[in-house]
């Protein structure tokens, strides 16, 4: 109540808020925000039971959907931030563990559609012998079965993987829990048979190889599989008291004919019908006592896709993408009142049954899901990068000796620093150093692993970049490049960034590289593009997590306080330094490599001594460490992307020693301008190049006229190189909504922000907050009589600050006059940049891969790899067609498919 009081005059001026919704839903959305947070954060040092309510309780309560929750409370957090701060502290925000329990969510709902497919493809819901039993009795009985695999994984993750949560040890674990199910089960639930060749591909003389045919099956590890194995074992032994059978040779006439029992444990009796029940109230109890009660969700809903609390479709960009929601491909929806009671606590799923009686078999291509995805990536680094040696190699220290100063001794010292600094307990969490100390070091075994990876991915781009540059300067003295620190850091956090998103953790997620290695946004947009052009194995998914990342950062992440693009900034364009020391936006020094590790108490035995650190010159760019107070975004979309792909590219890329070079050095291959010229130049194309993809794809989808979306590019443009400081601290969207309202208002369209902000609601990159939530610093003498920051809605924004600034620009634009004319600022104090390029006609932009092929539908088309292309058109398949993502409806044929979408984009 307290809470709430404090925080009502905020939720009274939302009730305003553009795209809110109700007021009714505003504030039973509002009010479940401030009881989560009071769960959350005013019950530290509790006793468990005494720790208050769950989140899925929360939902109940106030009759919310996930989807909605996550959509409302990175809102809730912005606009009461100041008022958690003086009743929590200043570290509420990581007390609140929303971003770590929002991918938690997203890897729950993945595994438990993984989990429903598997199960459908390996075994019957009825066994179809109702002779001594009812039908209704035999569904219960193997929907027993179901339930009983999804607990037994859930135990297993919670006391495996309490420390490191990631999606690729949990998809292993629930392979193993595979294994147990497939030799306990019994056989006439099976919907395989064993001896089917394209079932169990693995096969040795005493009979299928099961772990190695479930790792060919789901792209895992045969040594993680094993190890998960025996951790499912234990935990069989341990919590349900079962014995392992001793004679194996007695198991071997029932469901372990025909399969190798090496590496395999069987349980006689373990899963007959008394025994299953009583298994099954033993892991209920077991995860009930070991679920968190600080406001975690129960997962057990999330083998049922219809529960009442998940929803149905997904936030694109906004806050949460649940891959495991149930499609509105059905009529019948679950019921949003269905209460827990009401129910089993786990419904079994809806499946349709196989035509052909064996789906398992019958699929010649895993499903492309976000498990398969990992599990594509995660073989990848496996087998490419795993057997690479952890030192340079001798061509790469070749190149390091060949500099002024050997530089091998630094770069080996700052990457086991960096690194160390990434992958360690406190960068996992309270949670992680807990769990580090009560499991025997089993994690901290798995992030020395990643660290490994990391450093040798980092080591093999290394040489690769080396080895370009050596050739663009026709010799091997690369001591400007290899002698700077930031473009050393910059490739070291890209290279943990790839394995951290493979692995999927939990915990450490994007942006956390960049605090962990003392860099800013626009740092590491220097790197990414010649990242991936240098590593040419880098599999397709891992170059689209760096092009979602690359758009975050030039939308938002780089126009944040504390960039050193600002730095870079203030001397390509002096003339906006009176506003960017006004508004406190220049980077901090980059923290040393030896504060570095005393902070994170980085032992640096058996390597060399640090390197000698110089002071910065006083020209040099400087980088941020972000205090925790900082205000930034709560919720992280991990999982983004956008529709447009690898075409934010640059004409010219300068060279890498130029782009980490002193802002205010001359750069020889620039006509005599300075290096932060360049940058800044390049960068700003980026910018523009991003803006008019997503000016097209909206105006598109508002059905606007040629000359509307040249008017509305031609006026970003024109914001972007005279009144520059509009971005500043801002989304780049939100200037292109002010654009397009502005240039239909001035040739007098009937088009309203409610509309546009309609349209926007459903672009790919959409976040509620870029409308809900817009900067601003008021001046002393500003129309509201506010003074100092704020954050409002897009409307007073554009009324207040958009419109007061851009104004002579939108009446340059008017009816009559020409968008693609030289419209250059007039001569005088007025104009910010005297020079300002000739505006260019709207680009043409390459044909988006995938390209949408419908104004009023979603619906997009890619070109079909050569690849693919191969495998569909060989004899062995006869297919011609193929379909990717879920079929309208279950065990339906690619044609049937294509004749439904075509259906219904007909309507």
């Amino acid at each position: 109540m307290q809470l709430f009081k404090e925080t009502k005059i905020i939720l009274l001026s939302s009730m305003s808020s553009l795209g809110s919704g109700s007021p009714e839903e505003i504030e039973r959305s509002w009010c479940a925000c401030v009881l989560y947070c009071v769960s959350k954060l005013g019950n530290a040092g509790k006793a468990k039971e005494d720790r208050g309510i769950t989140l899925r309780q929360i939902l109940r309560a106030f009759d919310l959907k996930i989807v909605d929750f996550f959509k409302e409370m990175p809102q809730f957090c912005i606009k009461v931030g100041f008022i958690l701060t003086g009743l929590y502290g200043s570290d509420w925000e990581k007390r609140l563990e929303l971003q770590e329990l929002q991918a938690n969510l997203v890897h729950l709902c993945s595994l438990g559609r993984h989990y429903r497919r598997a199960y459908q493809e390996l075994f019957l819901l009825n066994d179809g012998k109702p002779a001594n039993n009812s039908s209704e009795l035999n569904v219960q009985q193997a929907s027993e079965y179901y339930d009983f695999g999804w607990l037994l994984f859930l135990v297993l993750r919670n006391q495996a993987s309490s420390a490191v949560k990631n999606l690729l040890t949990s998809t292993t674990e629930l392979v193993s829990v595979l294994a147990v199910l497939i030799i306990h089960i019994p056989v006439r639930l099976r919907n395989f048979s064993i001896e089917d060749s394209s079932c169990f591909a693995k096969k040795s003389d005493k009979g299928v190889n099961l772990i190695a045919s479930l790792c060919e099956r789901y792209l895992t590890s045969e040594d993680e599989l094993s190890k998960a194995l025996q951790k499912t074992n234990i935990l069989i032994k341990d919590i349900l008291k079962k014995k392992p059978c001793s004679d194996v040779s007695e198991c071997q006439q029932g469901s372990l004919s025909f399969i190798d029992p090496e590496g395999l444990t069987f349980f006689k009796n373990f899963l007959e019908e008394d025994s299953l029940k009583s298994s099954l109230q033993v892991l209920e109890k077991e995860y009930v006592n070991g679920l968190d009660t600080k406001g975690e969700l129960d997962a057990r809903m999330f083998a049922n896709d219809e529960d009442s609390l998940l929803g149905s479709g997904s936030l694109s960009g906004g806050a949460l993408k649940l891959p495991g929601t149930k499609r509105k491909y059905d009529d019948v929806m679950a019921s949003p009142t269905k209460s827990t009671a009401s129910r089993a606590p786990m419904s079994p799923p809806r499946f349709c049954p196989s035509p052909n009686g064996n789906s398992f078999c019958n699929s010649k291509m895993a499903p492309f899901t976000p498990v398969s995805t990992a599990m594509t990536t995660a073989k990848w680094l496996r087998s490419t990068i795993s057997p690479l040696p952890s030192k340079p190699s001798g061509e790469l220290l070749r190149f390091f000796s060949a500099c002024d100063k050997d530089v091998t001794d630094d770069i080996i010292c700052r990457a086991a620093i960096i690194l160390g600094a990434i992958f360690t307990g406190s960068s996992f969490g309270e949670r992680m150093c807990t769990s580090l100390r009560n499991t025997s070091g089993m994690d901290a075994i798995w992030t020395e692993q990643r660290k490994m990876e990391a450093l040798k991915l980092y080591y093999r781009v290394l040489e690769s970049m080396c080895r370009a540059e050596s050739q663009i300067l026709s010799g091997s003295n690369l001591t400007s490049l290899l002698s700077n620190e930031r473009f050393h850091r910059c490739m070291i956090a890209c290279s943990a960034e790839l394995v951290l998103a493979t692995h999927k953790t939990v915990t450490m997620m994007f942006p956390a590289v960049l605090e962990k290695t003392g860099i800013t946004a626009f740092d590491l947009s220097k790197v990414i593009e010649s990242f991936v052009r240098h590593e040419d194995s880098l599999p397709r998914e891992l170059k689209r997590h760096l092009n979602s990342l690359e758009e975050r950062l030039l939308e938002s992440m780089a126009w944040e306080k504390g960039s050193s693009m600002y730095n870079s900034l203030i001397v390509a364009r002096p003339t906006l330094s009176a506003e960017i020391n006004r508004l406190g936006l220049l980077a901090e020094p980059m923290p040393s490599l030896d504060a570095i590790a005393v902070h994170h108490d980085i032992s640096l035995g058996g390597l060399p001594p640090l390197p000698f650190h110089k002071q910065p010159d006083k020209d040099e760019v400087r980088s941020p460490k972000r205090a925790c107070t900082e205000r930034r975004n709560v919720l992280v979309d991990n999982s983004f992307r956008s529709p447009v792909k690898d075409v934010i590219k640059s004409k010219f890329l300068p060279p890498l020693q130029s782009a980490f070079a002193s802002p205010t050095r001359p750069n020889p291959a620039a006509g005599g301008e300075t290096c932060a010229e360049t940058g800044i130049g390049v960068f700003l194309s980026k910018i523009t190049k991003l803006a008019a993809i997503r000016i097209k794809c909206l105006c598109e989808r508002l059905q606007l006229s040629q000359q509307i979306l040249e008017r509305v590019y031609s006026l970003v443009q024109q914001i972007i190189s005279q009144q520059t400081a509009l971005f500043f601290n801002r989304h780049i969207d939100q200037i292109i909504l002010c654009c397009i309202y502005g240039v239909a208002k001035i040739s007098q369209l009937a088009l309203t922000f409610k509309e546009i902000i309609f349209s926007y609601r459903k672009q790919s990159q959409c976040k509620p907050q870029v409308f809900r939530s817009v900067y601003v610093n008021w001046p002393s003498r500003s129309r509201s009589g506010k003074i100092g920051e704020d954050h409002v809605d897009i409307i007073t924004f554009y009324n207040e600050v958009f419109i007061p600034t851009v104004k002579p620009l939108l009446v340059d634009l008017g009816p009559g006059t020409s968008p693609n004319r030289n419209n250059e600022p007039k001569s005088g104090g007025d104009a910010p940049f005297p020079e300002s390029p000739r505006l260019s006609r709207f680009p043409n932009l390459p044909d988006m891969s995938p390209k949408k092929v419908s104004a009023t539908h979603n619906v997009y088309v890619s070109p079909l790899r050569s690849s693919k292309m191969d495998t569909l058109l060989s004899p062995s398949s006869k297919s011609y067609y193929a379909c990717v993502g879920e079929s309208t409806h279950a065990f339906q044929s690619p044609s049937k498919d294509l004749n439904a979408i075509n259906t219904r984009l007909n309507r």
